[in-house]
């Protein structure tokens, strides 16, 4: 495996080519967002670290330029706590957000768990988490091989979070991809048919185990159970 560590501190960049190295990954390292952007298409490393405040231009601006040619998974890495912060990454195009400082074990978990996903979405149109079965090929649900029936508009919705399963999606991100739109009536919308689908999948939807909520941020359906 090999992964870009881009970070304008060289300690922070230090600390994990040590610490990935240690688990046999090959560490190629960037500390600006050109140099980033080049080395995603010279080097074709398998996934991405990234820090938002590098000294060129922002993290999120890297990350939407990656995205227009290429889906790595990309992992943002910051001191950046602020709700606002965390959605903008997301929102243009990361895979998940990890405030410093950090534990390593957490980090190799997030990076497991990415990959894990990207693999999926690339080879694997049925989606199996716990009980929970997606089969996105012919828009089935199924929990412990019985059917379960949903409208077309949560169907939408766990098909997204499906397709990017274990990754949070935004609410605006959720709005756009399935009205194309976001309003504070869409918002309630969302909100109305993600507890109708929870009520159709989970077995206590009080205490989800399929889809969890990121307060204030979007959803995630889970990669385990």
């Amino acid at each position: 495996m090999r992964i870009l560590v881009v970070d304008d501190e060289k300690a922070i960049r230090r600390y994990l080519r040590v610490a990935l190295s240690a688990q046999d990954i090959t560490v190629v390292e960037a500390s600006n967002g050109e140099e980033a952007i080049r080395a995603v298409a010279v080097d074709r490393p398998d996934m991405v670290i990234l820090d938002l405040g590098l000294p060129d231009m922002e993290g999120t601006e890297v990350t939407r330029r990656i995205r227009e040619w290429s889906a790595v998974p990309i992992i943002i890495l910051s001191v950046r706590e602020q709700e606002s912060d965390k959605i903008a990454a997301l929102d243009s195009g990361a895979d998940d957000y990890l405030t410093k400082p950090f534990g390593t074990g957490e980090l190799m978990a997030r990076i497991r768990a990415a990959l894990r996903r990207s693999i999926q979405k690339e080879n694997e149109p049925v989606i199996v988490v716990g009980e929970l079965k997606i089969d996105l090929e012919r828009r089935q649900v199924m929990i412990a091989d019985r059917e379960i029936l949903l409208t077309p508009t949560e169907y939408d919705i766990l098909r997204l979070l499906a397709q990017n399963i274990g990754k949070v999606l935004t609410h605006r991100q959720l709005l756009q991809g399935i009205w194309g739109h976001t309003s504070e009536e869409d918002l309630h919308l969302l909100r109305v048919n993600l507890s109708n689908l929870r009520h159709k999948i989970e077995p206590d939807p009080s205490r989800p185990r399929y889809i969890r909520t990121e307060p204030g941020v979007g959803y995630r359906l889970r990669s385990d159970t």
